[in-house]
C-alpha cells in the first residue's frame, strides 16, 4: 500500500506542476528560440537585432548615420541619428516607450502600422531579447531637446551604482532626464555587456561578419552610412561603409567571374490583400482584411563562370533560405528567357526548351522585396513565407524582362543577346553531357566489366571498410599493387597532371580521360547530380610522390574533387597519403643487421641522425632518398604508407566554403595576374604548403 502512494506521487502530474514563465524569463530559460544559438552565431544575432531597429529608421526616412563600437570591456555600443525611442508613456502599461520596448516581448513600432511602412524588425521581440541576455544593458534617448536614460540588468530595469556590469544594481523604474540637447539632434545609443551566464565562454563577435553586414546593408539602403570602430585591441580600427550605387552595385561586388554584359535592373511594384489581426481602439485583436502594397527590386548580371550567386532579402533582411520571394523570381525568368530566346531565332525549333539551371548558371542576382509586416519562418527570419509573394515578384519579372527584350536601345539590345547566347550554350552543353551520365552511376558487381581496365578493384563491397588509393604515374603502379590488402583496398593509376577543372568547362572535363575514369570509379556522379551515398568507396585516398610535382598532381585532384565532388570533401572522406622522404638503415653492433627509420621531411631526417649521433648510434651512408614511389619496394610502401594500422593519412577538409571557393578560384583560375600578385606579395606559412 506504502509503495502504490509513493508511485502515485511520483508519477502524479496536476496544474500546479505547470511552471509559468513570467516577462523575459522565457528569453533567459529558452534563448536559442528567440536567437538560434548561444554560441557566436547567437551572440551575432544579438547585435544584427539593434543594428536592424536602427536601419528600420533608414528605410523610414529618418536615419542617415549608424555608428557601432566594439569595446575592450566586451560591451557593444549601436548609435544611430534616428528619431530616438518615444519616451512619452504607453497608455495600456504606463510605462515610457523605452521601456515597454526592452522589457515587453511582442512589443514595438511595427505592430500598429503607423510607424513603418517596411521594416526588418516584425515580432516585438529584438530589443527585448537582447536586453534580457545582457547583464547590463543602457540606452541613451536624444529627443525634445533632452538627454534621456536608462539602464537594465537580465530584463529588469534599475540604476547602476558606477561603470560596468559589475557595478552594484538597484531596480527602478522609469525614464531619467540625465542633459539636455539642440532640439535638432535626434538618435538612440544602446550599449550592452552579454551576459556570460547565457553564452558560451567562447562566444565572441566576428569583425568580418560585421563588416559583411555592415557592406550589404550599405548597398540596400543607398545613402545609409555605417561605420564600425573596433576599440577591442591597442591598434583600434576604423571603417565606413557608404555606397550610393544600390543593388546594382551590389551585383558589381558579389560577381565572382569576369561579366557577360551588363547588369540588368528591374523594378516594380504589386498590391495584395491578406487577413491579419489588428490592434482596436479598446487594445483588442480583430481579423481586418489590409491592402498591402508590395516593391520588387531585383538587379541580374551574368559571367562566363558555372556557379550562381543568389542573395535575397525582405525590408534589408536577408533570406539565405529563400522562399516565396525567391520562387517567384525563378519560375518567371526561366519562362521569359525561353519566350525571349524562341522569338530572337536564338533556340531552334527542334531544340529543347532551356532549364532553371541554364539560366541560372554564372548568374549574380539580388533579389529584393519591400512590404509592410512580411510572414516569416521563425524569429531568425531566414525564409520569407508571405505566399503573395511569390506571383507578384513573378508578375514583375516577366513584364520587365519582356520590356528588356523587347527595347530598341542599342546597348540593351547587345546586351540581351550577349545573356541569350550564353544560356543557350549552357543548354546545348548540358544535354551534350547526358551521354556521360552511365558513367556517372554507381556500377555494382555485375557490371563492373564496363569500369577502367586499369583500375585494380577491391572484393569488399562494404563501404565503411573499402579506400581507393588514386596512384600518381604507371611506375608505381605494380609496387602499389603488391603493397596493398585487396580485401579492401582499390588502386586507380593515373598518368601525370590531370586536367585543372578551375579553368575548363563541363564538357571538357567530361571529355578528359582521367578526369572521366576518377569519376567513373568513384560511381556516384559529378555536380549537382553526385549522390554520396551512392559511392563505392568509404575513402578516397590521394597518394603522390613528395615532391613538387607530386604536390601539383595532389593540387589538381583536389580541384577535381571540390569542383565536382564536394560532399565527399564535406564529409571527411579525403584523404592525402604521407610516404616517406628517407629511409636511414642502423648499423647493428658486431655487424649485425640494423634498424629502419623512415623520415618524411628534412629537417626531421636532421633530427634523427643528431638523435642517433647523440647515442653514439652508426648509419650507412649515403642515406636513401626516395624520389619518388616506384624506388620503394612493397613491402616499404605498406609499412611506411598502405598499412591501416602505422601509416599516417592527412584528411582534407573544408571549414569555410567561401574562402576556399575564393582561393581555389585564385591559385587555380584563369587568372594570371591576381595569381602573381598573391606568389610575390603574400606572407604564408610555409608549413600550411602542400609541397
Amino acid at each position: 500500500m506504502n509503495f502504490d502512494v509513493a508511485a502515485d506521487s511520483k508519477d502524479s502530474y496536476t496544474a500546479k506542476d505547470l511552471a509559468v514563465l513570467e516577462g523575459l524569463d522565457a528569453v533567459r530559460k529558452r534563448p536559442g528560440m528567440y536567437i538560434g544559438s548561444t554560441d557566436s552565431r547567437g551572440l551575432q544575432h544579438c547585435l544584427w537585432e539593434i543594428i536592424d531597429n536602427s536601419v528600420d529608421e533608414s528605410l523610414a526616412g529618418h536615419c542617415k548615420k549608424i555608428e557601432i563600437n566594439l569595446e575592450a570591456d566586451g560591451s557593444v555600443e549601436v548609435h544611430d541619428d534616428g528619431r530616438g525611442i518615444p519616451v512619452d508613456k504607453e497608455p495600456k502599461t504606463g510605462l515610457t516607450g523605452v521601456e515597454v520596448v526592452m522589457t515587453k516581448l511582442h512589443a514595438g513600432g511595427k505592430f500598429g502600422g503607423g510607424s513603418y511602412a517596411a521594416s526588418g524588425g516584425l515580432h516585438g521581440v529584438g530589443a527585448s531579447v537582447v536586453n534580457a541576455l545582457a547583464e547590463r544593458l543602457d540606452v541613451e534617448v536624444d529627443r525634445n531637446g533632452k538627454i534621456y536614460w536608462m539602464s537594465f540588468k537580465r530584463g529588469v530595469a534599475g540604476v547602476f551604482d558606477g561603470d560596468g556590469p559589475k557595478a552594484e544594481f538597484t531596480p527602478q523604474s522609469g525614464l531619467r532626464t540625465i542633459g539636455k540637447i539642440s532640439a535638432k539632434v535626434t538618435g538612440t545609443r544602446t550599449k550592452w555587456w552579454s551576459d556570460r551566464q547565457i553564452f558560451l565562454k567562447d562566444a565572441e563577435l566576428d569583425l568580418e561578419d560585421i563588416y559583411a553586414r555592415a557592406r550589404q546593408t550599405s548597398f540596400l539602403v543607398p545613402g545609409l552610412s555605417i561605420t564600425v570602430n573596433d576599440n577591442r585591441k591597442k591598434e583600434k580600427t576604423t571603417q565606413v561603409f557608404f555606397h550610393k550605387g544600390g543593388i546594382s552595385e551590389y551585383c558589381d561586388f558579389l560577381q565572382p567571374d569576369a561579366p557577360v554584359g551588363e547588369v540588368i535592373r528591374i523594378y516594380g511594384t504589386g498590391h495584395y490583400q491578406e487577413t491579419v489581426p489588428v490592434l482596436d481602439d479598446k487594445g483588442h485583436m480583430v481579423s481586418t482584411d489590409v491592402e498591402r502594397d508590395m516593391e520588387v527590386d531585383i538587379a541580374m548580371k551574368w559571367g562566363v563562370g558555372f556557379d550562381s550567386t543568389l542573395r535575397s532579402f525582405v525590408n534589408i533582411i536577408a533570406t539565405p533560405k529563400g522562399g516565396s520571394h525567391v520562387l517567384g523570381f525563378e519560375r518567371a525568368i526561366t519562362k521569359a528567357f525561353n519566350e525571349a530566346m524562341r522569338s530572337a531565332g536564338i533556340l531552334k525549333k527542334n531544340e529543347a526548351d532551356v532549364i532553371k539551371d541554364d539560366v541560372m548558371e554564372g548568374l549574380t542576382a539580388v533579389v529584393t522585396v519591400r512590404m509592410s509586416e512580411p510572414q516569416f519562418e521563425g524569429q531568425t527570419k531566414e525564409v520569407l513565407g508571405t505566399a503573395a509573394a511569390t506571383k507578384i515578384v513573378s508578375a514583375v519579372v516577366a513584364d520587365k524582362l519582356k520590356e528588356f527584350f523587347a527595347t530598341t536601345r542599342r546597348i540593351d539590345k547587345a546586351n540581351g543577346k550577349l545573356i541569350m547566347e550564353k544560356i543557350a550554350n549552357a543548354s546545348r552543353t548540358r544535354i551534350s553531357a547526358r551521354a556521360h551520365k552511365d558513367i556517372q552511376r554507381r556500377k555494382n558487381a555485375l557490371e563492373s566489366s564496363s569500369l577502367p581496365t586499369k583500375l585494380s578493384d577491391c572484393r569488399s563491397e562494404d563501404v565503411t571498410r573499402t579506400e581507393l588509393f588514386i596512384v600518381e604515374g604507371d611506375s608505381a603502379l605494380g609496387t602499389t599493387k603488391a603493397a596493398r590488402n585487396s580485401e579492401f583496398q582499390a588502386i586507380l593509376p593515373i598518368r601525370g597532371k590531370i586536367l585543372n577543372v578551375q579553368k575548363a568547362s563541363l564538357s571538357q572535363m567530361l571529355d578528359d580521360k582521367e578526369c572521366g575514369s576518377i569519376i567513373q570509379v568513384i560511381g556516384a556522379g559529378s555536380g549537382k547530380s553526385f549522390e554520396l551515398d551512392e559511392a563505392r568507396y568509404g575513402r578516397i585516398i590521394l597518394m603522390s610522390d613528395a615532391d613538387v610535382d607530386g604536390a601539383h598532381i595532389r593540387c589538381l585532384l583536389l580541384t577535381l574533387m571540390y569542383r565536382y565532388m564536394r560532399p565527399m570533401l564535406d564529409a571527411g572522406r579525403v584523404f592525402a597519403a604521407i610516404p616517406p622522404l628517407h629511409r636511414i638503415e642502423t648499423m647493428g653492433a658486431g655487424g649485425k643487421k640494423g634498424e629502419y627509420i623512415y623520415t618524411y621531411s628534412d629537417d626531421e631526417m636532421k633530427s634523427v641522425t643528431a638523435d642517433l649521433k647523440k647515442n653514439g648510434k652508426r648509419w650507412k651512408e649515403p642515406i636513401q632518398r626516395y624520389k619518388g614511389l616506384g624506388e620503394m619496394d612493397a613491402d616499404q610502401l605498406r609499412e611506411t604508407t598502405m598499412d591501416p594500422d602505422v601509416r599516417t593519412l592527412r584528411r582534407i577538409t573544408v571549414p569555410d566554403g567561401e574562402a576556399a571557393e575564393k582561393m581555389f578560384e585564385l591559385l587555380m583560375g584563369s587568372e594570371v595576374a591576381p595569381r602573381k600578385e598573391f606568389i610575390a606579395t603574400a606572407e604564408i606559412d610555409r608549413e600550411q604548403i602542400d609541397a
